[in-house]
């Protein structure tokens, strides 16, 4: 018999079927047993009696397959049961658990879950967050393929940095030296100038940087937009706020369980995100809140009480930060009045998960703007060759995937939305 998932059972009713999954909780009563099984689409109770069927080899996580009939389970007039006819050994369970997996909330630190990575994971609240995180992403591509971008796929293997080498891996490239790519920066524009116009990419990025805090992740997965055409940042931003309110109406519609499992608050996104100058917000950061150390940039903390403040006066749980200095955004970014650029950061739940602007598209201002900040027209040689042939005017964001999945979640560390994070301290497993 073909094998049925778990989630499909409610096809049939009274009738025999074969599922096969881990054994979740065991419970032996005399001359009845109960087996909750899991597959990745849920949980079903088998009922098994013990004096036809022998169950002394079986223990918790041992993979199985179970024949049996689909019944309403007893009292429970919607749930569905297994009354067992025979049970077949795939791979036993040879060690005990190192770690209690089938409680709903693991009382186990973060580092523990970590080193039992692959294990934590079949906790099903815990795999639920692997879960929105791909529908995140697959709904990244679905609006962007939809509104006419095409997908591309950049090397992450690089000569140079985006940002002048700063915070690179660097790697042994046969006779020469190389890079983990720490952005497709440069190849989304190169691809915009190639005449595919609008792009994006879901794909790694490497950052050697040495802080290790719960909002950074040293490998981590970025979506990146860039289009062209455009008449400045605000069509950008414009672009990401449909995008986002259909990724979280996604979310809603396709993982449903799992937001209720991880008792999660999908947040409302405007129909218009609200927009603040960074001035502004650091202006009231200074009178509000009293933090009189910000002139640059915001810190963590000026994150968080500036989406506060957001979030108490236009109630959402996302603000546009526009116009950083020139001294806090690469030579790429346009510039914009005395010293501003015409780029932004959005802020969701008080963290940054958007870094985005409008970039310098002509050839001689871009080669002015490299040499002002110390660089040679030769180190960029081949990012800038495409903007001597006619560039059009374009720009983009990049969202961080376990970031926003952290935040829609509600975690306060950004390596739980990570399969297998890498940051400092870890390279395995």
């Amino acid at each position: 018999m073909k094998r049925i998932m778990i989630a499909e059972l409610s096809s049939y009713l009274n009738q025999e079927v074969v599922v096969s999954g881990w054994i979740h909780r065991l419970r032996k009563l005399g001359k009845i047993a109960f087996i909750i099984l899991r597959d990745k689409s849920g949980l079903v109770q088998c009922v098994i009696d013990t004096k036809n069927i022998d169950i002394k080899d079986l223990k918790l996580e041992c993979v199985i397959k179970i024949k049996g009939t689909v019944k309403l389970a007893q009292g429970k007039s919607e749930s569905l049961e297994i009354q067992v006819i025979s049970i077949d050994m795939l791979s036993p369970a040879n060690e005990d658990l190192p770690i209690e997996i089938n409680k709903e909330n693991m009382d186990i630190s973060l580092d523990v879950m970590l080193n039992n990575r692959a294990l934590s994971l079949r906790n099903p609240k815990l795999g639920a967050v692997l879960k929105v995180k791909a529908v995140l992403a697959q709904a990244f591509s679905e609006f962007l393929i939809k509104n006419d971008f095409t997908q591309i796929f950049t090397p992450k293997i690089v000569a140079q940095g985006t940002e002048g080498g700063s915070n690179l891996f660097e790697l042994n490239y046969f006779e020469t030296k190389a890079y983990l790519a720490q952005s497709p920066q440069f190849y989304k524009q190169m691809m915009v100038g190639a005449g595919f116009e609008r792009v994006f990419e879901i794909g790694h990025v490497y950052r050697a940087e040495t802080h290790n805090t719960k909002r950074h992740l040293n490998e981590y997965v970025s979506l990146d937009v860039e289009f062209g055409f455009i008449q400045d940042e605000y069509e950008i931003m414009e672009l990401e706020n449909r995008l986002l309110d259909f990724m979280m109406k996604e979310v809603e519609s396709k993982c449903k369980e799992e937001l209720e499992l991880l008792g999660a608050q999908l947040p409302k996104v405007p129909s218009e995100i609200p927009k603040m100058k960074l001035s502004e917000a650091i202006s009231i950061l200074n009178q509000k809140y009293n933090l009189n150390d910000l002139q640059t940039d915001l810190s963590p903390k000026g994150e968080k009480l500036i989406s506060e403040y957001i979030k108490g006066e236009f109630n959402s749980d996302f603000v546009f930060i526009t116009h950083y200095p020139q001294s806090k955004r690469p030579m790429y970014t346009m510039p914009y009045g005395e010293g501003e650029t015409r780029s932004f950061d959005l802020l969701f739940r008080g963290l940054e998960i958007t870094t985005g602007g409008q970039r310098i598209h002509n050839y001689t201002q871009l080669l002015e703007n490299i040499v002002k900040r110390g660089f040679s027209k030769e180190q960029f040689k081949d990012y800038l060759y495409i903007f001597k042939y006619g560039m059009p005017p374009h720009g983009g964001f990049a969202i961080g995937l376990e970031r926003i999945t952290s935040m829609l979640l509600g975690f306060d560390n950004v390596r739980y939305a990570s399969a297998f994070p890498r940051d400092k301290m870890r390279l395995t497993p």
